[in-house]
């Protein structure tokens, strides 16, 4: 049914897990179409709050009668399992042809199919990369499309969020590798930023994330483009950008190149690049207390977590760096743990929040504390509990202080605490 249909030739619209970070941006592109957009989630967020004020109907908690009547096409986040109400309800609509229900993948992939699409790949860096192409894109006047992982902070993306409106052919959009989602994506251009070992509770082993990248290369046209990091190492960046970091400067490197295949000179991209204000949680400046600096960052792998505290440390080496660190899963946390120890000895002084678990059920073994006291060997470390807990400790140590929460899931809810 999904192939034989245009799924965004409907009016009305229903997400589970709409609070999702990529889904939203598709939530959020049909609303500005003037289409009927309602979605659950299992919690209210940000996200879910700036959906309802563009006129979405969002359900806090997942349940069959979430699907209305109305209900012509159901789009569902991976995370969703088949188990999941909504979804059961969905499978049950379909198989009497009451409505068409795709992932978001499948949606994002119906969407690249008829637009000229720049896909922006690899474990890392692809968030900053690919707002960085929209940017860059938009400021020379191609009118891109794009969705990003993130939210855009530039000043000309304001109100844009997770997504950008445009009227061109050209859509940028971050493909992500997780069970092999990107490879409902039709590239012209493919950026691979890097590839690591990542979503090991899904992938086998690094040799089976390679070969998902192999595949994805493979359904670019022989008129297209794959651009590694060979295809960049010669362009130079020698002013400053405003995102710090030498991860930034090669995330810069690869944007400028896939702007050079589409015409754009490198001085003016540097120059378009120059108020490029970042993402969303990637090293993003929250405030001062105290005299000490907050920085929230996404960081959640422990290449992540290098690049991030090497960037501040460099920006600021008269300040102490404290690391307050969220893991994102219990299975990345036991398989990479002695990866996770190493990289956060950059910092002076750690902190680890509890271990945020989703698609998971709780082994009862791997935990914060057990993180806290294996970086502990070596930097003073501990485990903290809540957002009241790390601002008394935080009280103890002199300022000046650079502090950094890190991690994929709700850490960036305690910066607010923290500069109250």
């Amino acid at each position: 049914m999904f192939l034989n249909m245009d799924i965004f030739n409907k009016q009305n619209y229903h997400f589970i897990g709409i609070g999702g970070i990529g889904i939203s941006a598709i939530a959020r592109m049909l609303l500005l179409q003037g289409k009927n957009v309602s979605g659950s989630d299992s919690s209210q967020s940000e996200i879910t709050d700036d959906l309802e004020k563009l006129g979405a109907k969002i359900f806090i908690g997942q349940k069959a009668e979430n699907i209305t009547d109305e209900a012509e096409v159901v789009i569902y986040t991976v995370a969703a399992t088949e188990e999941n109400p909504e979804r059961l309800e969905a499978r049950k609509r379909e198989g009497e042809e009451k409505i068409t229900c795709v992932s978001y993948p499948q949606a994002l992939g119906e969407l690249s199919k008829n637009m000229y699409t720049i896909a922006i790949s690899g474990t890392h860096g692809k968030t900053t990369t690919t707002a960085m192409v929209g940017h860059i894109l938009k400021k020379a006047g191609l009118d891109p499309t794009v969705i990003v992982g993130s939210k855009m902070l530039s000043d000309e993306d304001k109100g844009g969020g997770n997504f950008m409106a445009g009227k061109s052919k050209y859509l940028v959009v971050e493909a992500c590798e997780y069970k092999r989602s990107f490879l409902n994506l039709y590239p012209t251009i493919l950026v691979i930023t890097n590839i690591d070992a990542d979503h090991l509770d899904y992938y086998k082993d690094l040799d089976d994330i390679k070969s998902a990248f192999a595949e994805l290369k493979n359904k670019v046209p022989e008129d297209g483009f794959v651009i590694t990091d060979k295809e960049y190492s010669q362009i130079e960046i020698i002013e400053p950008l405003s995102v710090p970091g030498e991860h930034n400067i090669l995330n810069a490197k690869a944007a400028i190149r896939v702007a050079e295949i589409l015409g754009i000179e490198q001085s003016k991209s540097l120059e378009y690049l120059k108020d490029f204000k970042g993402t969303w949680r990637r090293l993003e400046y929250k405030g001062e207390k105290d005299g000490n600096i907050f920085y929230d960052d996404y960081a959640h792998h422990p290449s992540e977590i290098t690049a991030s505290l090497s960037a501040l440390k460099e920006k600021y080496p008269d300040r102490k760096l404290v690391a307050v660190f969220e893991a994102h899963q219990q299975s990345r946390t036991r398989l990479l743990f002695d990866d996770f120890v190493s990289a956060l000895q950059i910092a002076d002084q750690v902190f680890i929040a509890p271990i945020f678990i989703t698609r998971e059920i709780d082994d009862g073994e791997t935990t914060n504390e057990k993180l806290a006291n294996a970086v502990n060997i070596q930097k003073p470390a501990g485990a903290v509990s809540n957002a009241g807990e790390l601002k008394i400790e935080l009280e103890k140590i002199a300022p000046p202080l650079c502090v950094v929460l890190m991690g994929a899931g709700n850490i960036y809810k305690w910066t607010p605490v923290l500069l109250s």
